[in-house]
C-alpha cells in the first residue's frame, strides 16, 4: 500500500500541475510545450489522490476537533475541556482544496475523449466520493458552495453561491441516482475501470453503488426531523434498488497505510492531554459483556495480586470501584468533571497505596488501537473504515423499527439486520485491532464471543426499549468515527439523560452544534453574507452559546443532547 499511494500522490500533483499549466498555454506553438509536462493526466491517479487526501487530511482533525471536541460531546470519552480554536473544521476547506479539485477534473478529461461513453462509469464514481465528503461538511456548516464549486478554475467564477441544506441533499440524491443508474447498467460499452488505483474498492463499480445507496441512508437519517416522510421514501427506494446498501463487511470503505501517521512519526496521541473512558460507556459495555471494550480502552493498574498489595497496606480503593468486579481493570471517568470533583481527580492522579505503590485507576482509550506508531513502534499500520457495513446495516435496522419499510421488502427484520451490524461491528473493530497490533476483542474467527454477545440480555431485542438498543449499537459502534456518532447524538437526541439502559451523564458545558467559516474575502463576501443571513448564522461567532443557538436546517427540530424521546 506505501508504494502505491505514494506514487498516485505524485502522479496526481503531476496532474494537477499540468491541468493548471494547460490554460496558460493555448496561444503557444507545439514548439513551445515542455514535453516533460503531463497535459493529459492519467485520470486513474487523480482517484487515487482525492481517496487518499479524503482520509489522510484528517492528521489535525482527529486531535484539535474530534478527541478535545465531538468525542467529549458524546461522551465517549473524557478529557480536559478545551476552548474551541480555529484548529477545527479543516473539513471544510481540504474539500475545496483537496478533495474536489481532482473529481472534477477527472470529468473534464473524460468529456474530451472520443470515446468518452466507455468512461461513463468512472465518472459516476467521483459524484459519489465527493458527495461522501460533501455530506461531511453541511453537517457543520450548514450552506456550502456546491453547484458553483470549483468554477473558478474552468469558469473564471470566482464567487459560487452557498447552496442551502435541503438544496444540497435534494441535490445529492438527484446525483446518487443517476451515479446508481449509471454504475448498474449492464447494457453500456464496454467500460474502463480505475483497477486498482481505486484504493477504496478496486474498480468495483457494483460495491461503489452499495456506498452510494448507504450514503442515501446517511442522508435519510438527517433529514428525518425535518422531513420524515422524505425520510421513508427515500429508505424505501434503497430497499427497492436490486443491489441494495452496503450488506457486507468487504463493501466497505477501507483505507490501510503504513505512510499515513495521523499522531505523526512517534504517534504522540497524548498531544495536550490524556483521553479516558468515561463512565456511561464502561458501565455499559461491562453491564453487556461488550468485547470491544479491551479494543476501545485500556485496563488500569488493578491487575494480579492488587487485592493483597492493598490489604498488606491497610488500603482501600474508591467507593466507585468494586474490587470484586471481573472487570475491574475498566474504569470510567465523568463525562464532566465538575460533576464528581472526586473521581476525577484520579484521571491525572494516581491512588496512593504504599510509599512505593501507586495505582492508576481511570482507564485511558486505547492509544495504540488510534495510534499504531505510539511511542515510536513499527509494528502497527493505521487501518480506517469511513463507511461501515455495521452503520449501514444498523441504520437500515433503526428505519425498519420506526416502520419506513412497510410496503416493501426490507430483506430482514429489523432484528436480523441489527444482529448482522452488531456482528459487522465486532469484527470490524477487531479487524482495525489486529493491523494497529493492538489489544483486540477475540482470537480465531470469533463466532463464539459475538453469539454470546448477540445473547446478552442487555443486547438482545426485548420488544420494550427496541430502538433505544439499535441507538446504542449505532453510538458504540461510531467509536472510530466521531462525526457520525456526534451527528447520531444531535438527531436522535441519545443516549438520553432520562435511560434506565444507557443513561447519557449531567453535562453541565454547553455544547455546539455547528462550527463557522472565515471570511472568504472581498470575493465572495456577498455570498458568504447571504448565505449566514438566510440561516440566521452570526459572522465570524465563535462562542459555544451561539454555536449552540443558531443551528444548521436539519438540526433545528433536534432535541437537545440527552433528550431524546
Amino acid at each position: 500500500m506505501r508504494k502505491s499511494i505514494s506514487t498516485y500522490i505524485i502522479l496526481a500533483v503531476l496532474a494537477v500541475t499540468a491541468g493548471t499549466l494547460s490554460s496558460c498555454k493555448k496561444n503557444f506553438g507545439e514548439m513551445n510545450t515542455n514535453p516533460a509536462v503531463v497535459t493529459t493526466p492519467d485520470i486513474k491517479f487523480l482517484l487515487s489522490y482525492s481517496e487518499d487526501r479524503l482520509v489522510t487530511y484528517q492528521g489535525t482533525e482527529w486531535v484539535w476537533e474530534s478527541m478535545e471536541q465531538l468525542w467529549r460531546f458524546t461522551q465517549h470519552i473524557t478529557s480536559s475541556p478545551y476552548e474551541i480554536t480555529n484548529n477545527v473544521n479543516t473539513r471544510y476547506s481540504n474539500y475545496y482544496q483537496q478533495i474536489l479539485p481532482n473529481l472534477f477534473e477527472i470529468r473534464r478529461q473524460i468529456d474530451m475523449k472520443t470515446d468518452k461513453e466507455s468512461y461513463q462509469k468512472m465518472g459516476a464514481v467521483t459524484l459519489v466520493l465527493q458527495i461522501l465528503h460533501g455530506i461531511k461538511v453541511t453537517d457543520m456548516n450548514g450552506s456550502i458552495p456546491y453547484s458553483q464549486a470549483e468554477q473558478g478554475r474552468y469558469e473564471n467564477n470566482f464567487s459560487p453561491v452557498y447552496d442551502d441544506q435541503q438544496t444540497l441533499f435534494n441535490t445529492w440524491l438527484s446525483q446518487l441516482d443517476s451515479s446508481i443508474a449509471i454504475l448498474s447498467n449492464s447494457s453500456l460499452p464496454t467500460q474502463q475501470s480505475y483497477g486498482n488505483s481505486d484504493i477504496f474498492y478496486k474498480g468495483d463499480f457494483t460495491k461503489w453503488v452499495k456506498l452510494a445507496n448507504t450514503l442515501k441512508l446517511r442522508i435519510a437519517a438527517r433529514l428525518e426531523n425535518q422531513d420524515a416522510t422524505k425520510t421513508k421514501a427515500i429508505f424505501q427506494e434503497v430497499m427497492k434498488d436490486a443491489t441494495g446498501p452496503i450488506d457486507s463487511d468487504d463493501a466497505q470503505v477501507s483505507y490501510s497505510s503504513v505512510d499515513y501517521l495521523p499522531f505523526g512519526t512517534s504517534g504522540d496521541i497524548n498531544y495536550r492531554s490524556i483521553r479516558y473512558a468515561s463512565t456511561s460507556i464502561v458501565n455499559f459495555l461491562k453491564a453487556a459483556n461488550d468485547p470491544r471494550i479491551q479494543v476501545y480502552f485500556e485496563p488500569n493498574d488493578l491487575q494480579g495480586s492488587f487485592k493483597d498489595t492493598l490489604a498488606a497496606y491497610n488500603a482501600t480503593l474508591p467507593a466507585f470501584i468494586n474490587p470484586n468486579d471481573p472487570l475491574v481493570r475498566f474504569q470510567g471517568g465523568p463525562a464532566d468533571w465538575t460533576t464528581d470533583p472526586a473521581r476525577a481527580s484520579y484521571l491525572s492522579n494516581a491512588y496512593p497505596v504504599g510509599p512505593y505503590t501507586k495505582y492508576f485507576l481511570i482507564s485511558k482509550i486505547n492509544r495504540k488501537f488510534f495510534s499504531p506508531r505510539m511511542n515510536g513502534a513499527t509494528d502497527g499500520q493505521f487501518t480506517d473504515v469511513i463507511v461501515t457495513n455495521a452503520e449501514s446495516c444498523l441504520l437500515v435496522a433503526e428505519f425498519i423499527q420506526k416502520g419506513y419499510g412497510s410496503g416493501v421488502d426490507t430483506r430482514g427484520t429489523a432484528e436480523d439486520w441489527y444482529k448482522k451490524g452488531i456482528t459487522s461491528s465486532i469484527k470490524t473493530m477487531n479487524q482495525i485491532a489486529v493491523t494497529a497490533n493492538s489489544t483486540t476483542a477475540y482470537s480465531g474467527d470469533g463466532l463464539t464471543v459475538i453469539a454470546d454477545y448477540l445473547n446478552q440480555p442487555m443486547v438482545k431485542f426485548n420488544g420494550v426499549n427496541d430502538l433505544e438498543r439499535i441507538y446504542i449499537q449505532e453510538y458504540l459502534n461510531a467509536f472510530r468515527n466521531i462525526n457520525e456518532g456526534y451527528v447520531l447524538c444531535r438527531r436522535t437526541g441519545y443516549p438520553k439523560l432520562s435511560s434506565t439502559y444507557y443513561p447519557r451523564e449531567t453535562f453541565n458545558e454547553t455544547i455546539p452544534r455547528r462550527f463557522w467559516t472565515t471570511d472568504p474575502g472581498e470575493v465572495n463576501r456577498a455570498n458568504w453574507n447571504a448565505a449566514l443571513q438566510a440561516q440566521g448564522f452570526t459572522p465570524l461567532a465563535q462562542d459555544v452559546q451561539t454555536l449552540n443557538t443558531e443551528r444548521i436546517w436539519y438540526d433545528k427540530n433536534a432535541p437537545d443532547f440527552g433528550k431524546g424521546n
